[in-house]
């Protein structure tokens, strides 16, 4: 007969711990990490790229001394501010220039009231400056939808 062998009990080993993580789980959250840290730098860039648009129209706008001239003064800049979207709209005049202004939005709003200003009030002597006030209010938003392009 053979001599008896001692036997031991059998032990499991220890299950893995979450902690240290692999170094695939690292490589995933320092990717998630890059990603949110991108996307936060880009959106900050594009605050401060409004808020210069922004201030640039004001001060273009109240540097005027009258109400005909913020007129003018708004005018011109979404002139220049339609060269960057199609190059011979500085040149339209009248309902087409309107009607151009107008692209991409639901309902007419400088075929209105206030915008409707951009087509004579430049030259009209006596402008109310409750007009001018709307159409400042359309006028830098389109100016800044169309410079951030």
């Amino acid at each position: 007969m053979a001599p008896q062998i001692a036997l031991r009990d059998i032990h499991q080993a220890t299950a893995p711990s979450w902690w240290p993580l692999a170094p695939g789980w690292w490589i995933v959250i320092a990717v998630v990490v890059a990603i949110i840290a991108l996307a936060w730098f880009l959106r900050r860039r594009k605050i401060r790229r409004i808020r210069k648009l922004e201030a640039m129209f004001d001060d273009a706008v109240d540097a005027a001394p009258t109400p005909a001239a913020q007129v003018r003064a708004m005018s011109e800049l979404l002139r220049r501010a339609a060269r960057r979207r199609q190059r011979e709209a500085d040149t339209f005049e009248g309902e087409t220039w309107l009607r151009f202004l107008d692209g991409g939005y639901k309902a007419p709003v400088f075929d209105s009231d206030a915008g409707r200003l951009l087509v004579d009030g430049a030259f009209r002597p006596g402008v109310d400056e409750t007009d001018v006030r709307a159409l400042r209010d359309i006028a830098r938003r389109r100016f800044i939808e169309w410079m951030q392009r």
